[in-house]
């Protein structure tokens, strides 16, 4: 008895703290959410089509789908499976305006219904599929989840590849009322992204490469300006057995080549085409390499310059460790303010596709 009094009583303190009383609340009211669900869903077993439609029951099926409300999709459909087959004002079936508003887990979830296929058939008021629907540009609230218009580009590809890989053949060339096959959809209504895509991928090249040359010139340079100098009869540096001095020289080579690969990969994406199916793995890949390329060689260049300084100042730590640590922070800033423009890239890029990567929500 002590021991339940003594939980509630830390309970009620933990809920004194703003953060933990907002989870709190917001757990509450999913669960009360859960709860109205579930006696909803007892209650439109009992509801024939004309009560349904007046009771706004498929408005809300279709807005559940619209905002990605899963939970509320599932419990719908396994109490009612026949509402898969409703349509919306627009004549649109539920796997369509799934796929319109790129809501990856209920498209996966109707994608385990038995019935799934069946609606790739379905065309809308203007003759549009599935295809033209997945052709059409994502709303706004979803694309503003992904950063950078090269990376929304690539989603939107990846979004219409999925769908197409899954659609009966007709689909793929069927026109609607405006004589539009789903690609010229997707060509038209993509055309100013694709644009600013362009455009952000040019000005991370162009910053990069600037960055990359420079490390270029000062490591190509640190080469024939060895620290200790060379020896006066054979040319070979003084230090050349030392290990510092090795460090410095493996460490300079990378950092060199390293950049060289680096530039080149942005030189590559400068002078790229530009195409739609360039956005969806090779503009992607070469920023990868080209940013993770450049990571490596402004480390080695700390390597290099750390190795030098120990070489030069012979273990004069008082020295060494002041001009190091205030060496490091404009370097780790800008590797910092990089790498999570990289993470996005790669995960983007090498993520699993739509169907595989979403859980089964059907039991």
């Amino acid at each position: 008895m002590q021991a339940s009094f003594g939980l509630r009583a830390l309970d009620l303190v933990l809920l004194k703290f703003p953060g933990i009383k907002k989870i709190y609340d917001l757990k509450l009211i999913h669960t009360r959410s859960l709860e109205v669900l579930k006696c909803m869903c007892e209650h439109i077993t009992t509801l024939d089509h004309k009560e349904s439609a007046e009771g706004l029951l498929f408005d809300a099926f279709f807005q559940a789908i619209k905002n990605g409300v899963e939970e509320f999709v599932v419990a719908m459909l396994k109490a009612r499976p026949q509402i898969i087959y409703t349509i919306d004002p627009n004549s649109r079936t539920a796997f369509m305006c799934a796929v319109e508003h790129r809501q990856e887990k209920i498209f996966s979830f109707f994608c385990s219904v038995a019935a799934w296929k069946h609606l790739l058939n379905h065309t809308d008021n203007h003759d549009n599929n599935c295809l033209h629907v997945a052709g059409m540009l994502a709303p706004d609230f979803q694309l503003a989840r992904i950063c950078g218009a090269a990376l929304q580009m690539q989603r939107e590809l990846q979004w219409f590849k999925e769908i197409q890989s899954i659609v009966p053949e007709w689909c793929k060339k069927s026109r609607n009322r405006d004589g539009e096959t789903p690609s010229d959809v997707f060509t038209k209504s993509h055309k100013e992204l694709a644009k600013q895509g362009e455009e952000w991928m040019k000005d991370t090249a162009s910053s990069s490469s600037v960055v990359g040359s420079l490390i270029i010139t000062i490591m190509f340079a640190a080469l024939f300006t060895v620290p200790g100098g060379n020896n006066q009869e054979t040319g070979f540096p003084i230090l050349l057995g030392k290990t510092l001095f090795m460090v410095f020289l493996i460490s300079d080579a990378i950092s060199l080549f390293a950049a060289s690969i680096s530039v080149f990969m942005f030189l590559g994406i400068l002078t790229s085409r530009y195409a739609e199916e360039d956005f969806l793995a090779y503009l992607p890949k070469q920023l990868i390499l080209g940013l993770s390329t450049l990571f490596i060689s402004i480390a080695t260049m700390m390597v290099t310059f750390s190795s030098a300084l120990l070489i030069i100042l012979q273990g004069r730590w008082s020295v060494i460790l002041p001009i190091i640590l205030i060496a490091a922070p404009p370097v780790t800033l800008a590797m910092r303010m990089q790498a999570p423009v990289l993470v996005d890239i790669f995960i983007s890029t090498y993520r699993p596709g739509i169907l595989v990567k979403t859980k089964k929500l059907w039991p």
